[in-house]
This record gives C-alpha cells, structure tokens and sequence, in this order.
C-alpha cells in the first residue's frame, strides 16, 4: 500500500497509508487528515480537496485534466504545485508521496 505523507493545515505531519487505487483525497479523509473538506465527495466539482503536492513528486503524476485545472481557478491560493486531490490516484511507484494541504475553507 502506497504511503502519503500529508502536512495538515497546523503543520502537524500525518503519514497514512491506503490502496492503489485510492485517492490522495480519500487517504486524507479516511485518516482524519485536517484541512481536507472534500465537498463533493470526489467528483472534481469543489476544489475543496486542494493540496500542493512536494515538487520532487510532481513529474511522476499523471498530467492535470481540464476539469481539475478549470476547478483549481477557484481554489484559494493556486500555486505551480497545486493540485485536486481527488484527482490523484495512489499507485505502488508514488510510495511515500508528500503532499501540503490547502486552506480548503473548512
């Protein structure tokens, strides 16, 4: 299982682990992870599950669909890493992925 390393909207470090095939957004709702609101539930309509992904891990993502880019224009603070984390799958190869979540208005 694929491991996610999440800085929380306080700084704290939370390392979870979930299956392939998972999201990134579900690891961090599954494990409690704070700044994760995920409205939607998943269906790329909130941007409430943005997160910045760490920049060593960015090439290995799959590249960001039009949905996900036109969502992230109403994300707080979009930066060059910011990605929806709904719309990252887990896969073996991103093992221990870091990711620092957004102020997502919760």
């Amino acid at each position: 299982m694929p491991r996610v390393i999440f800085h929380d909207k306080n700084g704290r470090r939370v390392e979870v682990q979930a299956p392939a095939g998972y999201s990134a957004m579900e690891a961090a709702v599954d494990n409690g992870v704070e700044g994760i609101v995920a409205e939607c539930g998943g269906a790329c309509a909130c941007a409430t599950c943005h997160g910045y992904i760490a920049d060593s891990w960015l090439s290995r993502l799959k590249p960001m669909e039009e949905m996900e880019d036109a969502m992230l224009a109403a994300a707080t603070e979009r930066r060059p890493n910011s990605r929806l984390l709904c719309q990252v799958e887990l896969e073996p190869d991103l093992d221990g992925l870091e990711i620092t979540v957004a102020e997502n208005g919760d």
